[in-house]
């Protein structure tokens, strides 16, 4: 594994671990590559949309992703002083930033240097 500082390390756990996987499972609903009982119903209905509403539907997925995302890691910023707090390598990660839901984005941030799918930035 490439040597990470912690702040890193968390940043592309959770690019591949989140955004990727959410990715590809939406990219899965929308050509119809699930099994799953619960998931047979909406694949159905995407599966008769246009290939430009399918290209929608899954920049949606992604915005929808991204935002969770950020609205987490805000979260651990903004508000719980101190009460929940995530550790790597004995550090809490919202001491090693200075606004530790900017790190995703830019040309420098997890989506581009951890992310399969690159920065599309919210």
């Amino acid at each position: 594994m490439e040597d990470l500082n912690s702040l890193d390390k968390f940043g592309k756990f959770i690019m591949e671990n989140c955004r990727d996987h959410g990715i590809e499972f939406s990219a899965g609903l929308l050509n119809n590559k699930w099994k799953s009982d619960h998931v047979q119903d909406v694949q159905t209905e995407i599966s008769q949309l246009s290939e430009n509403q399918k290209q929608a539907l899954q920049k949606a997925f992604t915005i929808v992703l991204d935002v969770a995302i950020h609205n987490f890691l805000f979260a651990l910023q903004d508000g719980f002083n101190d009460d929940i707090q995530i550790l790597v390598d004995s550090k809490n990660l919202v001491n090693l930033s200075d606004g530790i839901h900017g790190e995703p984005y830019s040309d420098e941030g997890w989506q581009a240097k951890y992310s399969k799918f690159g920065g599309d930035y919210i």
